[in-house]
C-alpha cells in the first residue's frame, strides 16, 4: 500500500455516514459520532461490526431526529472540554416541542444522556 493510498482511506474514515429511516444521510466526522457510546461501539475496528467496515451506521429513526441527533453530538463535542467558567448555550432552545419525545426516546438509545435535560424542560406540559 503506497503512502497516497493510506492518506486517502484516512481521510475516509474521517467522516462518518448516519442514515435515517427515511433515506437521508448525514455526514458527520467521526469524532463527533463518537461522543455517542452507541455509535462509538457499532463504528470501533475491534467490534468487527458493518458499521465499521462501511463508516455507515443506520439509524432506526426519522431524518428530522438523525438531525437533531447529529446537531447535538457536534455541540457535545464542541464544548466537552469547556472550562468551569466558560459561558455553554443552552441545547434547548434547539429542540422543537413536536419532536421532544422521539427525541428524548433516541436520545436514551444513543447514550445522549445530557440531552435529556434538555429535551425534558422543552416537553409540553
Amino acid at each position: 500500500i503506497s503512502h497516497f493510498q493510506v492518506e486517502e482511506k484516512d481521510k475516509m474514515n474521517e467522516w462518518v455516514r448516519l442514515t435515517s429511516t427515511d433515506g437521508y444521510d448525514f455526514l458527520v466526522k467521526r469524532k463527533v459520532a463518537m461522543c455517542s457510546g452507541t455509535l462509538r461501539n457499532s463504528l470501533s475496528a475491534e467490534s468487527r461490526f458493518s458499521e465499521a467496515l462501511s463508516n455507515t451506521c443506520h439509524i432506526n429513526e426519522r431524518a428530522v431526529i438523525v438531525e437533531k441527533l447529529c446537531e447535538y453530538l457536534s455541540y457535545k463535542s464542541l464544548y466537552e472540554g469547556a472550562k468551569k467558567n466558560e459561558e455553554i448555550p443552552d441545547f434547548q432552545e434547539r429542540v422543537y416541542p413536536e419532536i421532544s419525545l422521539e427525541l428524548l426516546l433516541a436520545a436514551d438509545y444513543y447514550d445522549g444522556l445530557s440531552i435529556h435535560v434538555s429535551v425534558c424542560r422543552s416537553l409540553p406540559t
